[in-house]
C-alpha cells in the first residue's frame, strides 16, 4: 500500500525558511519520479519542483534559486527545502508520486501524478 505523509508546514516570516518533508512508503524512489505541488485558495494548484529517478531536479520558475528538492532513498523520505520565502509561497504543499519507470516530462504539466499525500500549510507572513 502506498503512503505519503508530508510534516514540516507552518507560520513563518518573510524571508524565513521551512523544510518539508515527505515519508513514504510503497514506492521505490530509484524507479519513480516525486514532486511537490501547492494550491492557495482560489488559485490553480502549481508544481513547484520534481526529482527523477536519477536525482535530476526541475523548478518552477517561481521558485528557482529559492527552493530545493531532494530525497534520501534509504530514508524513503522526500524533502523541500524553502528560503528567502515569500508571502505568495502561501499554500497547502502536497508531496506527490507517480508511477515506476514514467518520467517527470510526463507529469510536469499537468501534475497528474498517480500518489499524493494529504498536504501540509505553509503560511509566509510579510
Amino acid at each position: 500500500q502506498v503512503q505519503l505523509v508530508e510534516s514540516g508546514g507552518g507560520s513563518v516570516q518573510a524571508g524565513g525558511s521551512l523544510r518539508l518533508a515527505c515519508v513514504t512508503s510503497g514506492i521505490s524512489y530509484i524507479t519513480t519520479c516525486m514532486g511537490w505541488f501547492r494550491q492557495a485558495p482560489g488559485k490553480e494548484r502549481e508544481g513547484v519542483a520534481d526529482i527523477d529517478r536519477s536525482g535530476r531536479t526541475n523548478y518552477a520558475d517561481s521558485v528557482k534559486g529559492r527552493f530545493t528538492i531532494s530525497k534520501d532513498n534509504g530514508k524513503n523520505t522526500l524533502y523541500l527545502q524553502m528560503n528567502s520565502m515569500r508571502p505568495e509561497d502561501t499554500a497547502m504543499y502536497y508531496c506527490a508520486a507517480h508511477l515506476p519507470l514514467v518520467p517527470c516530462s510526463a507529469v510536469r504539466g499537468s501534475m497528474s501524478y498517480y500518489y499524493r499525500g494529504q498536504g501540509t500549510q505553509v503560511t509566509v507572513s510579510s
